[in-house]
């Protein structure tokens, strides 16, 4: 589903043999006060990905990871290490018989830097982001596990740029994020985990339709992995498996939202000028968040079974949008009588996934029915400037693997309105769409890649080609373009101007 936004942009030379042209969602239209008004998207494509459902921390490179092997039957691997996984396969951390040693710690984590240079008018330097993740997982004692980690990001460009207001380089110049901390453990036929860690219930690839849970840091839109966009979230879920049927209850006591930066930031989910001027940047307010209290709390329930090859799940999910509506609000000021200000919609999700291999492609399906949402319209008599509507949004996912290590994946996908017209939604978002990813190997070192998405009505598209280049052992180096096409009102055209080439270099360790 769709909940962010970015730009194409022309393609670097080394994958110009990839591009694509393509149209997509773009920047909203002025209301009547003569400032853009604010807007939902809401989910229909919420995360424009690399085409890979990524398990949470799993990411190798960016588009590398099969994901029909990071999910056995439709669900991440059960929580338990028992003995017998302990000694069929090589421990996660123990002694050499397989038993485990409560005294071991694995390391990881991974170093990057991601520069990257905003070529449309006006051209300007966009990242220089360096990162470190550091991650440590072991065992407290047998069929109890842990995992801790923490990233930190630096960018200079938010430092010594003048392009970007204040609060923009304030907000992202420096960061420090907490990961996945967690405790996993046993009770009979339940698997429990309590603390900060990532629920993906998602089976297509690349785009968060049925990953309902998640929430984002978008403030870069969707452009980078999924293991650096979600945000963990604190949990505790509970597992119950008999057979080939399971059941996972979830409940966040205190909701983690979407990180959507500042007014003024490039991928800013309002549809604001680049650069932006600050008196139009001060039209907007920080978001409001409802009180931590009980009563607003997240809580929700996935099943699934297998029968006759299919795996098939339902869910339920009553929560905060993690995505802000945007509510416009008098400000009693004569030169500029509104403000806007993002809130969070109390809302309810119900939806189904479905997965089966038929040997020559692998076909997934997701549909999700959401209610309560908000959206921003751009009729002054409208209160707040914000109608609820309903929604139902479906995906249908074929995957092939085709010789010479190429990968393709189709996906075609619709999101439905219920309840009134959408005429004068601030951002167009409704409608068919398709999307194609492939990638093949030129060699042991070199894999070019294409992400194309496309609305058939008024969001435009994204187009993604990369290039990703194995250097060494556990390091990568990918040069791609992010290009956004379409009109002004659609979910990717309100950053036509935000077209960039980049590069990615990771050491994983």
């Amino acid at each position: 589903m769709i909940h962010s936004t970015t730009s194409l942009c022309c393609c670097v030379p080394i994958v110009a043999a990839w591009l694509v042209s393509s149209p997509l969602f773009a920047q909203a239209s002025a209301d009547q006060s003569g400032q853009a008004p604010l807007f939902r998207v809401g989910p229909m494509v919420d995360a424009i990905q690399p085409l890979v459902s990524e398990p949470p921390a799993a990411r190798l490179d960016q588009w590398s990871i099969d994901p029909s092997a990071a999910r056995p039957h439709g669900r991440e691997a059960s929580f338990r290490l028992s003995q017998a996984d302990a000694v069929a396969s090589p421990p996660l951390i123990g002694t050499a018989d397989g038993l485990p040693d409560t005294t071991a710690t694995k390391l990881g984590g991974f170093l990057e830097l991601v520069p990257a240079y905003t070529y449309s008018n006006p051209s300007h330097w966009s990242r220089a982001t360096g990162r470190i993740q550091l991650t440590a997982q072991g065992e407290l004692a047998e069929q109890m596990k842990w995992k801790v980690g923490a990233r930190f990001d630096v960018d200079p460009v938010y430092s010594s740029s003048n392009f970007y207001l204040d609060p923009v380089k304030r907000n992202q110049r420096l960061d420090f994020f907490y990961r996945e901390n967690y405790i996993d453990f046993s009770a009979g036929d339940w698997d429990f985990r309590i603390g900060a860690q990532q629920i993906v219930w998602g089976e297509v690839v690349g785009l968060f339709f049925a990953d309902v849970v998640s929430a984002k840091d978008e403030r870069e839109f969707l452009l980078p992995g999924f293991d650096i966009i979600r945000i963990p979230q604190a949990a505790a879920r509970a597992e119950y498996t008999a057979g080939d049927s399971h059941l996972e209850l979830v409940w966040i006591p205190l909701p983690v939202f979407d990180k959507i930066g500042k007014p003024g930031a490039d991928f800013y989910p309002a549809p604001l000028p680049s650069p932006t001027p600050s008196q139009v940047a001060a039209l907007f307010q920080d978001p409001v968040k409802p009180g931590r209290q009980l009563s607003n709390s997240n809580y929700g329930l996935r099943a699934n079974t297998l029968a006759a090859g299919w795996d098939l799940a339902a869910f339920y999910y009553r929560s905060f949008s993690a995505a802000p509506t945007f509510y416009r609000l008098t400000s009693g000021a004569v030169d500029q009588p509104f403000t806007f200000q993002p809130r969070y919609d109390r809302i309810w999700q119900a939806g189904t996934t479905l997965s089966k291999d038929f040997s020559d492609f692998v076909l997934r399906g997701e549909a999700v029915y959401t209610h309560g949402l908000g959206y921003s319209v751009s009729d002054p008599d409208v209160s707040q400037g914000v109608v609820t509507r309903a929604t139902l949004d479906y995906i249908l996912s074929a995957e092939f693997a085709l010789p010479g290590d190429t990968r393709l994946n189709v996906q075609v996908f619709q999101r439905m309105f219920f309840g009134g017209s959408v005429a004068d939604f601030v951002v167009k978002n409704e409608g068919f769409g398709a999307s194609i990813f492939v990638s093949t190997k030129l060699s042991s070192m070199l894999e070019p890649q294409l992400l194309w998405i496309q609305s058939f009505k008024d969001a435009g598209g994204l187009i993604r080609p990369r290039l990703n280049w194995s250097v060494a052992k556990n390091t990568t180096v990918g040069f791609g373009t992010d290009i956004f096409t379409g009109p002004s009102s659609g979910f990717f055209g309100r950053f036509n101007n935000r077209d960039r080439v980049y590069v990615e270099v990771r050491y994983a360790f």
